[in-house]
């Protein structure tokens, strides 16, 4: 099976504007990128070089977890308004960390939120061809509000809504750092992955003695860290990426393995965000073809 490699664009790169990213990324040999927002420009820019349009983030995910029943609401017709627009472009894959405005919300409460709302979304999604892919990103400490980040979570949420069109974005290296089994969890939700990120996670033994698996109290040591973990590019981490690509092609996974850049080896500089992701599309290509 061939796979799309691709990219979420990382700052530096993406300042240089759509076009520029777009011709870069075809130069290196990617597929798809993934944007924040899928516009006409955005369309016109990956189709002159031959690159599609991999995910599309949401952008009113926080007030659809709100509170607030208004807030929702809006939240819930604006969603449906991007849908709309994705469809029309040609977009199909909507990202979403489903993090609360409210960083206090307990996951339950959160989850019951979610049920009453989500319903509405997903038929829209169904509707308009889209599928959305939640991450697994916990949140920020020290209250880790988000929705659909363990298979407890997931288990519940699938069972109250079926459809594929409501599925995960599989990125492994949020697995790795909350100790989940990533291969058991691709096992037995596999079929709701609607699209994967290529990155991962370093286990850092000594700090994980230091500060076990709370944050560092004086501050991690590196960057993407909270103390006993770091994210990494895809080869610099724990994930066994050969035995994902094998579940993902038993699987009959057809969408795009998209690297997330979240390294402090690669970072704060156009030269070293080029340098991580192309090192991570080279040990990706090795075992997705």
């Amino acid at each position: 099976m061939t796979y799309s490699i691709g990219m979420r664009i990382p700052p530096i790169i993406g300042r240089g504007g759509i076009r520029n990213t777009a011709a870069w990324a075809a130069e290196i040999g990617l597929d798809i990128l993934d944007v924040s927002e899928l516009t006409s420009e955005v369309k016109q820019a990956c189709s002159e070089f031959g690159i599609g349009i991999g995910s599309v983030d949401a952008r009113h995910t926080a007030q659809l977890l709100s509170r607030d029943d208004a807030r929702r609401t809006e939240a819930v017709e604006a969603t449906k308004r991007q849908m709309d627009t994705m469809a029309e472009l040609g977009g199909s894959i909507m990202f979403m960390c489903l993090v609360p405005e409210d960083l206090t919300l307990p996951r339950s409460e959160g989850f019951a939120i979610w049920k009453d709302c989500f319903p509405e979304v997903v038929r829209h999604a169904e509707q308009r061809g889209i599928y959305i892919a939640i991450e697994g990103w916990p949140g920020p400490a020290p209250h880790y509000p988000t929705l659909g980040c363990t298979p407890e979570m997931w288990r519940a949420m699938f069972e109250a809504i079926p459809s594929k069109h409501f599925g995960l974005n599989y990125d492994p290296s949020h697995l790795v750092r909350l100790g989940i089994d990533y291969l058991r969890a691709l096992s037995e939700f596999g079929e709701r992955v609607n699209h994967c990120h290529g990155k991962d996670t370093e286990l850092l033994n000594e700090e994980l003695y230091e500060s076990g698996v709370l944050p560092a109290t004086f501050g991690a040591k590196y960057g993407f860290s909270e103390g006993s973990w770091r994210y990494t590019i895809p080869g610099h981490g724990a994930v066994e990426w050969s035995k994902v690509a094998v579940r993902l092609d038993r699987l009959g996974y057809k969408g795009a393995i998209s690297i997330e850049l979240e390294d402090h080896r690669f970072w704060g500089s156009l030269e070293k965000e080029q340098q991580g992701i192309v090192k991570a599309a080279e040990h990706l290509r090795t075992y997705f073809k």
